[in-house]
């Protein structure tokens, strides 16, 4: 199964950019796709932002996954 991640853009050099959640950061490869700005949202799978999505829906993808991994957490104990 593969995951993509909603991350935002907060710096772009070249054709890498710093993206964020949550305060951590990762580098990610931002070849596939064009005119993206720092503030944008993208998902990210294995280091590369593969779509660009707004704003709206990034965050609320960001609570659904919030969601299941503290699900997750609960059935564990």
């Amino acid at each position: 199964m593969c995951l993509a991640v909603p991350l935002r853009i907060v710096e772009i050099n070249g054709n890498e950019a710093l993206a964020e959640l949550d305060g951590v950061k990762m580098k990610v490869r931002i070849d596939l796709i064009k005119d993206l700005k720092v503030g944008d949202y993208v998902y990210v799978h294995a280091g590369f932002a593969i779509n660009k999505l707004d704003e709206k829906l990034a965050k609320e993808n960001i609570e659904l996954i919030k969601e299941v991994a503290n699900a997750a957490k609960v059935q564990r104990l």
